[in-house]
């Protein structure tokens, strides 16, 4: 009789119930920050994260906004402040 061929298989086999419920739970939060960055966007509310990113991206060395002085900016720029007048007619 041949003896029974478990080597390290077994253990490994083990393993991907495990490795597949992680790749869910990651796919699972990653929608999740989709959904929560698109929700955001519908109700107008600025993702200074993307801000960041882009600024870092595209224009390094140049100053950031802290989050106070962008969110007024985009508000500015949404309700027409600064003197502009925040109407569609």
């Amino acid at each position: 009789m041949k003896p029974a061929a478990d080597g390290g298989g077994s253990a490994s086999a083990a393993g991907r119930p495990l490795q597949a419920a992680r790749g869910a739970v990651q796919a699972v939060a990653t929608g999740g920050r989709y959904l929560a960055q698109s929700l955001r966007l519908m109700v107008g509310l600025p993702d200074y994260d993307a801000y960041l990113s882009h600024q870092e991206r595209t224009h390094p060395g140049e100053p950031v906004m802290s989050y106070a002085e962008f969110f007024r900016d985009r508000q500015d720029a949404r309700y027409g402040g600064k003197g502009r007048i925040g109407r569609c007619c």
